[in-house]
């Protein structure tokens, strides 16, 4: 005798959280990603405002942002940025200039270790700029250093308004930085020269951001946990 099975009603699907958890997710990072790319974009213009603006006016004294240095002798960049100094002080800009930049992490070939701030500073002399003119630091290992260094050599030596020489793309970051610091900051980029292509510019300028980005979110975070 067959005995007649009865249909059981099939249980209804349980909501899809997981489904539910990536959506939100994916519209969390959404936002985040557009976020960061109106953050970036609105940094851009600031980089681009401070990299053709020349701000030079009669100050304390001129801070120039080292670079690299081949064997005591200033490179293409950093001579650049000396020379729009030499320039400013010629000018009468300021009766002080600020050679900034510590040691390389390589000796040259003669087997010493030169700092960006000496080498600066022996290049300055060089022109005809009198060793007492100059201030040479040379602890300082990046632009961010180097921004905080020449606020506390101005406030040392009681300078209320500096004129700063650096790349156009630095400048933004650096008068923020000094700012920052209480500095009274006028910005001046050096002569631009060619520098090797499109790429090289968009990978600076990106550099730029995502450091200027990194600096703010510190500061941010200091003020909070302070």
């Amino acid at each position: 005798m067959m005995v007649q099975m009865e249909d059981r009603p099939k249980p209804k699907p349980r909501p899809r959280r997981r489904n539910w958890g990536l959506r939100v997710f994916a519209g969390l990072f959404l936002i985040l990603i557009i976020g960061f790319a109106g953050w970036s974009c609105w940094v851009y213009v600031q980089i681009e405002n401070y990299a053709g603006l020349d701000q030079a006016a009669p100050s304390d004294a001129i801070g120039v942002l080292g670079a690299a240095e081949w064997d005591g002798e200033p490179s293409p960049v950093f001579k650049a940025r000396l020379d729009h100094a030499y320039e400013l002080y010629k000018r009468g800009m300021a009766p002080l200039i600020i050679t900034l930049g510590g040691t390389s992490v390589l000796e040259g070939a003669s087997g010493v270790v030169h700092s960006e701030g000496a080498v600066g500073r022996d290049y300055l002399i060089s022109l005809g700029v009198p060793e007492a003119a100059i201030i040479a630091e040379t602890e300082s290992r990046d632009t961010e250093e180097q921004a905080h260094r020449i606020a506390v050599i101005a406030r040392t030596n009681k300078l209320r308004r500096l004129v700063v020489v650096s790349d156009g793309t630095h400048l933004f970051r650096i008068h923020e930085i000094c700012a920052a610091d209480g500095l009274d900051v006028l910005t001046s980029p050096r002569t631009r020269a060619q520098m090797g292509g499109g790429m090289g510019e968009a990978e600076r300028i990106a550099h730029e951001i995502l450091s200027y980005t990194a600096w703010r979110l510190r500061l941010h975070l200091h003020a909070h946990f302070h």
